[in-house]
């Protein structure tokens, strides 16, 4: 463990008989070596000092580097939200024609209306460099659809499930009549 530094100078006070016995158990040590060794170590600690933070001459551009970096990441950022969301409006149409040859316009009506509404204001709002608002109206168009796609299916899965039960009533009538 290290003894904390003296941050005044090392001056020998006291009786005059022991700051005399001190120079005596050191020779050549008096109040001018105590004083020079004092300052020589304080421009040591200050050598030192503005040796680790000392300025170089890339400092300045620290600055400039990290402005760079923000409008770089402005720029990025910018030209994500500048791309056309033609994946996004080719699922969307996908899900539409899907929907269509599902029976959306037969069993789903509104919601096939719905997506077909939309998916042609994203267009428009393609055309005209929107790119935002026409991400957002090809996946609520893309939405609508599969809404009208699991209406159609239900509707179909409904109407089967009936002609099931009333063939089944018919066979049963047919049965109690050659019974009879």
């Amino acid at each position: 463990m290290q003894k904390p530094r003296r941050s005044e100078p090392l001056t020998i006070t006291g009786k005059p008989e022991r700051q005399q016995a001190l120079y005596d158990l050191m020779p050549g040590l008096d109040a001018t070596t105590v004083m020079d060794n004092h300052v020589r170590s304080h421009t040591m600690e200050l050598i030192t000092m503005n040796t680790l933070t000392a300025k170089t001459k890339f400092q300045g551009l620290r600055g400039l580097k990290l402005a760079a970096l923000a409008i770089g990441s402005t720029f990025i950022l910018a030209g994500c939200a500048g791309n056309p969301p033609s994946e996004q409006y080719a699922v969307s149409q996908s899900a539409v024609n899907s929907a269509v040859s599902a029976g959306g316009t037969e069993f789903a009506a509104v919601e096939m209306k719905s997506a077909q509404d939309k998916l042609k204001a994203a267009d428009l709002a393609m055309q005209d460099h929107k790119y935002d608002e026409a991400r957002k109206l090809a996946e609520q168009a893309e939405w609508d659809a599969r809404v009208a796609e699991r209406k159609s299916q239900a509707a179909k899965a409904n109407k089967a499930v009936q002609d099931a039960r009333q063939g089944v009533n018919e066979l049963r009538e047919e049965g109690l009549r050659q019974v009879q």
